[in-house]
């Protein structure tokens, strides 16, 4: 997902889903393994490489993971985002998955939107040094690869305009934005949102020699009990062509990683372009395709987000579902999971990647499965008895450096030693 990077964000929501969410619903003496490739990570039929992705998310919203505090000073915040980098390595992982645009801002010199306030405090305001562009050549020096993380359409966690820097995109389009759940979102529905947010990714794309470009679970929000996302007048607008408002919305995300995909393509061929969603496409009692589990949010009906299609159609590179449950969880039994996402890679060229939920390990308000250390390392073990899987991405970066329940340790021990 205290998960403030993905689903706490989204804790009013949450709130009234089932408690299914709840409960699982962001060197080594011998270096890091050698990163994941196009080339050489599983390409939905092929067994997983030596060069397997071993991962971890850098969650910068709220400062979850990083920096630590707001305003802390370049000096610090360097040095703290330098030891999740060496934490990485002496972990035996490959990829650090940074998060560079949490709320329609930025942590680089961005010509489209300001610099995060969760960098010094106040949006907009020039943090003294470029992070991304840190985090790029650190990690490549460190012989690990950087994806850059962006959340397309959230825009603060809050409902007031007023509050955001006055140049903001936001105040000077504020028919771009909807207020949904005591949070702003840019409209998914609007062609003029979508292509600003392109814009805006493509320009680290064009900046930096980033590895992919990586989305996670947020596309439309997720549902809040007895309130509705106002995007009425964009729909009589642009929806004439759809059947049902859904419908009309699932195209607008399609077009959005469609498009996406295909800018990074020309502006720099050979980043890849990876989504992590929430790990339940459809339950198989709303649609024989779907996966034998009984999940409060399913992404194709609630996010609007199609993303059997996306491994299906091979429109993205790799696949990061977040199953985030534990083996054997009633509602949603992470090996039903694995194999589903498996069967769904299977034939394509979409490599699969799982999501593992490295925050719950040890964590006393989760279930008793995630009291045991081994919990994890029996996910990996059961992952490699299916040839789709291609490695795995760890929630998140401050779990991956504490290790306080000794999860990671026994994963290394026995799946990252050779």
């Amino acid at each position: 997902m205290v998960r403030l990077s993905r689903r706490t964000f989204a804790a009013s929501a949450l709130a009234a889903l089932p408690a299914l969410l709840a409960t699982g619903a962001g060197a080594g003496a011998a270096g890091a393994a050698a990163p994941a490739t196009r080339s050489g990570a599983a390409a939905g039929g092929g067994a997983a490489p030596a060069g397997a992705m071993r991962g971890m998310w850098l969650a910068t919203v709220a400062n979850r993971d990083w920096p630590s505090a707001p305003g802390l000073g370049a000096a610090r915040q360097r040095d703290e985002l330098l030891r999740y980098l060496d934490a990485a390595v002496e972990r035996r992982l490959n990829t650090v998955i940074f998060q560079v645009r949490p709320t329609a801002d930025a942590f680089w010199p961005s010509p489209h939107e300001p610099w995060s306030a969760y960098l010094t405090g106040t949006q907009g305001q020039n943090p003294g040094w470029d992070p991304l562009g840190t985090a790029v050549a650190e990690a490549h020096a460190r012989g690990l690869e950087l994806h850059a993380w962006f959340n397309p359409y959230r825009v603060a966690a809050h409902t007031d305009p007023s509050r955001l820097v006055a140049t903001h995109p936001a105040r000077r389009n504020p028919g771009w934005v909807v207020p949904y759940g005591g949070k702003l979102y840019y409209n998914p529905g609007l062609p003029q949102v979508r292509a600003f947010v392109e814009d805006a990714i493509l320009d680290a794309v064009e900046r930096y020699p980033v590895d992919a470009v990586h989305f996670d679970d947020y596309f439309y929000p997720y549902p809040v009990a007895g309130q509705s996302f106002d995007d009425e007048a964009a729909y009589e607008a642009h929806g004439d062509a759809f059947s049902t408002r859904a419908a009309w919305r699932r195209n607008n995300i399609d077009l959005l990683v469609r498009e996406t995909a295909a800018r990074i393509r020309a502006a720099r061929p050979g980043t890849r372009f990876g989504i992590s969603p929430f790990g339940i496409w459809r339950n198989a009692a709303t649609d024989p395709r779907g996966s034998q589990t009984r999940g409060g949010v399913q992404t194709y009906d609630d996010l609007y987000a199609d993303t059997r299609k996306w491994v299906r159609e091979e429109w993205i590179d790799h696949v990061v579902p977040q199953l985030y449950w534990h083996i054997g969880q009633s509602a949603a039994d992470y090996a039903v999971l694995a194999e589903w996402w498996a069967d769904t890679a299977r034939g394509t060229k979409t490599a699969l990647y799982i999501g593992e939920a490295l925050y719950k390990a040890g964590d006393p308000a989760q279930a008793a499965a995630w009291q045991d250390p081994g919990e994890l390392s029996r996910h990996l073990e059961l992952a490699a008895a299916l040839p789709e899987v291609g490695g795995h991405v760890f929630f998140s970066a401050k779990e991956v450096a504490a290790d306080p329940s000794g999860a990671l340790a026994r994963v290394v021990a026995d799946h990252y030693t050779g």
